[in-house]
């Protein structure tokens, strides 16, 4: 008997083969489904100037329609890149159905043609400008390179590489422009999953660039009371992946953190046992502050509130209160 499973997906290119791959595992376990892949634009694609504050975070511009579609059952489940869900809200009636095997976490550097890894080296990058939309990536990239100009640079991940390799201005979301970009920081998954990797002039180490939670990890969401469902997706549910989200995600709940907060989380998994580093710093990536734990990789949420516990134990508190954008 055929069983019908809509999943609903952004349509940018990434996410697309994202969860073209979601389809694929399904039907090797369960031949017998029917899966179709519904394409969404939600605001955050549509509108690519604006803060992602104005659409209520990541959560709103990339999650919040998608969401609604399973809540009102047109859907069955919803494919997120897990580091774009928010992780310091509840989600009422829905569940994590499955976290995919995760790919490569680290954050990656694209520079424009004429642009070498020397130049922004050198100097610490003074006169060269960065792009990139996300305040972690900014937050380290000031760190690294001191001097650089950080430009606020939205985009799908192919749309970006095209702006960057057409030296395009950037439209500000208080109007005027800003650019061109000289480079870009992206995740490396994402260039790998729409047949960029080849410009990829540097990989950030974990200790250069510590990943945002969840980054690299495919999450596919469903209703908790649609049974029938969870059950299918459980099949393709990796468990280091699922323990390695509720570690992490478990941080974002503790320190309460919105999308304007620079924080950062990263776990493995070796053997029985769990570590992680997660990390809170300011905007202009001067305060930082970085915890490590360890504890058994079956108690994952244990060691995520510890870590939590920890950074505001540290001050991280304050950081992200005065990160966060006034009512």
């Amino acid at each position: 008997m055929t069983v019908s499973m809509r999943i609903g997906t952004r349509k940018s290119t990434m996410a697309l083969a994202q969860t073209e791959e979601i389809a694929r595992r399904l039907l090797v376990v369960a031949p017998e489904l029917d899966v179709e892949i519904v394409k969404f634009d939600p605001v955050g694609d549509r509108d690519q100037t604006s803060n992602l504050l104005r659409h209520g975070g990541k959560g709103g511009a990339f999650v919040g329609e998608i969401r609604a579609a399973v809540r009102a059952g047109t859907l069955q489940a919803a494919m997120h890149s897990l580091k774009d869900m928010p992780g310091n809200e509840d989600t009422p009636g829905l569940v994590i159905g499955a976290a995919l095997v995760r790919d490569p976490p680290t954050d990656a550097l694209v520079l424009r043609d004429g642009v070498t890894l020397e130049d922004l080296r050198r100097a610490r990058g003074e006169g060269f400008k960065i792009g990139t939309n996300a305040v972690r990536r900014a937050a380290y990239a000031r760190r690294l390179f001191p001097a650089i100009e950080v430009i606020h640079f939205r985009g799908a991940a192919d749309t970006r590489v095209r702006k960057l390799d057409g030296c395009e201005m950037q439209r500000l979301p208080g109007g005027g422009e800003v650019g061109p970009a000289d480079a870009l920081i992206m995740a490396r998954s994402g260039l790998e999953r729409v047949g960029l990797a080849h410009r990829i002039a540097h990989d950030f180490s974990i200790e250069e660039m510590l990943p945002a939670a969840g980054q690299g990890i495919v999450a596919v969401e469903c209703a908790a009371s649609d049974w029938a469902t969870r059950r299918y997706l459980s099949l393709i549910d990796d468990p280091a992946a699922r323990l390695c989200c509720d570690a992490e995600r478990e941080v974002l709940w503790v320190l309460n953190g919105h999308c304007n907060s620079p924080i950062a989380a990263y776990s493995i998994i070796s053997g029985h046992d769990m570590s992680m580093t997660a990390s809170v710093l300011d905007e202009a990536g001067g305060h930082f502050i970085e915890v490590t734990r360890s504890g058994p990789a079956d108690r994952p949420r244990e060691l995520g509130r510890a870590v939590g516990l920890d950074l505001l134990h540290k001050g991280a508190g304050e950081i992200i209160e005065r990160s966060r954008p006034e009512p």
